[in-house]
This record gives C-alpha cells, sequence and structure tokens, in this order.
C-alpha cells in the first residue's frame, strides 16, 4: 500500500516532466492542470455527498462565489484577485448557513431540492447584475508583472498550485475520516434516525460537512477563474458545474478518498477528447456522456470504479492467483 500511495505521488509530481518531451506537451500539461482542478471541486463536493451522503446538486454556487470575487476585486477595485479568495471562501460559508440551517430540519430530498433553487436564482441574479458583469462575465488580467496575479503563459505553474491544494484537500479528508466527524457523517448517511437514537447530532454535522464542502469548493472556484482570467454565469454558476461535480466523484468512487481523483483522470481526457473532435458540437456531446455515465453507474456499481475493482476484479484476480499457486 505504502509503495502504491509512492507511485501514485511519484506520477503527479512528474506527469509534467513526462509530457514535455512529446508534441503535445502545452496540451498535455494544460489537461492535467484541468484534472487535478476537476479532482479538487469533486472531492470538495465528496465530503458532503460521498461521506455523509447529502446529495447537493447546486454546489455551482460555492464554486461560482469563489470564482466572482477575485475578478471582481480586480475589474472594479484593480486589487490583487488573490485578496478575493478568502472573500469567495466567506460568501461560500454564509450561503452554506442559508441553505443548510433550515433544509437540515427536514428529511430526504429537500436538501438537495434547496440547493437547486438557490443556484439557480444566484445563476439569474448574477446574469441581470452589472456590476457583476451580467451575462457577459468578468476579465480577469492578461498578463501581470506581479506573481501574486498568479498569471503564467504556462500550465506548469497552474498544475502545481493545484497539486498543493488537492494535497492539502486530500490531507485534511484523511484526517476527517478517522476523526470523530468522520465516524459521524458515515452514521447520518448509513441513516439519519439510527443515528440520531445514538446521539449522533445529526443536523451539527451535516452543517459542518456542508461548510468544509464549500470552502474548499469556493477554492476550487477561485483557482478556476484565475487560471482562465475570466467567468460567466454559464461557466462559474451554470447546472453543468454541478454535474460535473457529482460525476467525477461518483464515477470513480463517492465516499472513497482517491475516487473523485481516479474520476477527474478519466472524465477530463474524455471530455477534452469530445471538445476536440467535435468542436463547439462537444459541449452538447458532454451531456450525453454525462448521462451515459449515470446509467451504467446505477446500473453496474453505485459505488464508482473503485467498488467495482474492490468487489469484482480484485476477488476474481485473487481466486486465479491462488488456482495458480495451487496447480
Amino acid at each position: 500500500m505504502r509503495w502504491g500511495w509512492l507511485a501514485l505521488a511519484a506520477a503527479l509530481l512528474l506527469y509534467p516532466w513526462l509530457v514535455a518531451g512529446t508534441g503535445s506537451a502545452a496540451f498535455l500539461q494544460d489537461m492535467g492542470a484541468l484534472a487535478l482542478l476537476a479532482a479538487i471541486g469533486a472531492s470538495a463536493w465528496n465530503i458532503l455527498g460521498g461521506f455523509a451522503g447529502q446529495i447537493s446538486v447546486g454546489h455551482a454556487m460555492f464554486f461560482g462565489a469563489g470564482a466572482y470575487l477575485p475578478l471582481l476585486l480586480y475589474q472594479q477595485w484593480h486589487l490583487p484577485p488573490l485578496l478575493g479568495v478568502p472573500l469567495g471562501v466567506g460568501v461560500s460559508l454564509l450561503l452554506a448557513l442559508v441553505v443548510g440551517l433550515p433544509t437540515f430540519r427536514l428529511q430526504g430530498h429537500y436538501f438537495s431540492m434547496a440547493t437547486i433553487a438557490v443556484a439557480e436564482l444566484i445563476r439569474i441574479v448574477v446574469s441581470n447584475w452589472d456590476l457583476l458583469g451580467a451575462a457577459i462575465g468578468l476579465q480577469g488580467p492578461a498578463m501581470s508583472p506581479h506573481w501574486w496575479d498568479l498569471t503564467f503563459r504556462s500550465a506548469v505553474p497552474y498544475y502545481y498550485i493545484f497539486l498543493g491544494v488537492l494535497t492539502v484537500l486530500l490531507v485534511v479528508t484523511w484526517h476527517m475520516q478517522r476523526s470523530r466527524l468522520g465516524y459521524y457523517l458515515r452514521a447520518v448517511r448509513a441513516g439519519e434516525r439510527a443515528a440520531r437514537s445514538l446521539g449522533v447530532p445529526v443536523r451539527r454535522y451535516k452543517l459542518y460537512a456542508l461548510m468544509l464542502s464549500a470552502t474548499f469548493t469556493s477554492l476550487a472556484g477561485s483557482l478556476y477563474a484565475l487560471k482562465t482570467g475570466f467567468i460567466d454565469p454559464d461557466s462559474g454558476l451554470g447546472i453543468l458545474v454541478s454535474v460535473q461535480l457529482i460525476i467525477t466523484a461518483a464515477l470513480g468512487g463517492a465516499g472513497t478518498l482517491l475516487g473523485p481523483l481516479l474520476g477527474a483522470a478519466i472524465l477530463i481526457p474524455l471530455q477534452t477528447a469530445t471538445n476536440t473532435w467535435f468542436g463547439g458540437s462537444g459541449s452538447g456531446l458532454t451531456y450525453i456522456i454525462y448521462g451515459a455515465i449515470i446509467v451504467l453507474i446505477a446500473r453496474f456499481e453505485p459505488g464508482g470504479l473503485l467498488e467495482l475493482w474492490r468487489h469484482r476484479v480484485a476477488p476474481r484476480l485473487g481466486k486465479r492467483r491462488e488456482g495458480s499457486h495451487a496447480a
């Protein structure tokens, strides 16, 4: 197990240099950075949707808050975009309280419906608010002499920044799994009524999970805006943003540590390939791919690819090895 972690760490650290000698090095390095960014967002959603079992379909509001605030400070007051990152986190935490406090009093799908409603309401408001660029969006610095604006010509600096944030998030999630919060969240996912009967403060810990998830989702939005230098209502607050977070986590394995990373490693190259091959029509094909993934996961293994490996592939390989040793 230790060697597997070391191999994964080495592969992630060396990836930009392993593809540097290829003819499409810049393209592959940029795709690697996008995959890490998708893994950050999916891992953040996974804290709430995977470990706590609270399905949010409106995480785009946290992503959008993190994306809009840095570029808003730059465009309106010419301040460094980095100053907007903590502001985005603060707005996301406020939104988490606004959504979580009333809906976590109830059970069932009320929380999921509330997240969709609030996220769509925010998207409509932003689309008509001139201060936030309305439907046109906000533009960041094209190129800056200051390093703190995080405007780089190459994707490699972004890759390592994203890798650092993802590492912190995975470490936080790893510790959370083994803490009281992690145990309580798994109890809530297994059954709220049973967890409450055992003395678990269900509502409070669901709110903790939502706030922690919102914090890192906002960071993912800020990193996206700082890299692209542009944000509009569709790219920051669209329903596809939330769907991509869910699909990425579910494909690899929701409720697992590395599931979102595996899902991002598969989904982002697939999405990039469809956009490259089909041009503008590739965005429509993305919806078809997402729908197909949902159907396949629901049909064959709701736990994702990691659970498919553990429950079906690994046992068969073990039996084959035992058979070969016996022969």
